[in-house]
């Protein structure tokens, strides 16, 4: 893992994505790029069009001109904005020391500016909500779903609060991206000095089965060095997830986007849905 991408807003999540994100690159020795991007409907007050047919030729230039100087005004207060929350963004970054930052504005919105620059990160950060973030708190933010939706790069939803990452624990089901998942762990030694738990939830399999895919993860892991807790728990995932999370005091949860039946393309997991709205931990999401 060479570069990670932050994605920032400046809310009162984003001080933990910085800090999650420092986590990640002291462990893996990776460069860090801050994205702010500023939403471009926030550059333009109003429409100009046809104005004088409403209210006269003389009215309408003398308004037009008044909204041209609005949106003059407001293009500067958007790029201070924009320079101190990636002022902050540095400062804070720097001192959980990260010493190499990038910093980087844009002008759009953040699901496709990112994609400019997705293709040359490694691991996508960004806090599971936003500015509304008082807001409907059960909801994720409104760019959480399409940016681990469209990305295929591993991706860190954090929440508001940091918690120091010392317990581990991959949901496993056996999937493609449950694989990826194990292969993550296996790539990057930085996890053996933690303690890792890999936790198979079953309701619609019989246990033997469920046995058979915690043996396959346990000859990759084992193989691999690692020494893990493996646990295999009946009931529904988001419910059992969330209460080992609790018992077990679990600092870290890595899971696939999606699982066996999944709709491609469309929406993320409705399981990961409803963890990344309920957990209280970061959540790191492979494809």
């Amino acid at each position: 893992m060479k570069n990670i991408l932050l994605c920032t807003d400046g809310s009162s999540f984003a001080e933990n994505v910085y800090k999650y994100g420092a986590w990640f690159a002291i462990q893996f020795n990776a460069q860090i790029n801050v994205l702010f991007v500023t939403d471009i409907r926030s550059q333009k007050l109003v429409s100009t069009d046809n104005l004088s047919g409403s209210i006269g030729l003389g009215a309408s230039e003398q308004l037009l001109h008044e909204l041209v100087n609005l949106e003059h005004e407001r293009a500067k207060i958007n790029n201070k904005r924009a320079r101190l929350i990636l002022q902050k963004a540095g400062e804070t970054l720097k001192s959980e020391g990260i010493k190499d930052v990038k910093l980087t504005n844009k002008t759009g919105f953040l699901v496709d500016s990112f994609h400019e620059f997705e293709e040359n990160s490694d691991l996508i950060v960004l806090g599971k909500r936003g500015e509304a973030a008082e807001f409907a708190s059960a909801h994720l933010g409104a760019n959480v779903e399409r940016i681990v939706r469209s990305t295929k790069k591993p991706c860190l939803v954090t929440p508001r609060e940091y918690k120091p990452i010392e317990r581990v624990l991959i949901a496993y089901d056996g999937s493609l991206t449950g694989k990826k998942t194990l292969q993550f762990l296996v790539n990057y030694s930085c996890f053996q000095k933690l303690e890792i738990h890999l936790l198979k939830v079953t309701k619609n399999e019989t246990y033997s089965r469920a046995e058979n895919r915690v043996n396959e993860a346990r000859q990759i892991l084992d193989s691999a060095g690692f020494n893990i807790i493996y646990n295999i728990r009946e009931g529904e995932a988001e419910e059992v997830i969330n209460k080992y999370i609790t018992e077990q005091n679990i600092s870290l949860l890595l899971m696939g986007a999606y699982g066996h039946s999944r709709i491609r393309n469309l929406v993320i997991g409705s399981t990961t849905v409803q963890i990344l709205r309920s957990s209280n931990i970061p959540v790191l999401l492979f494809r």
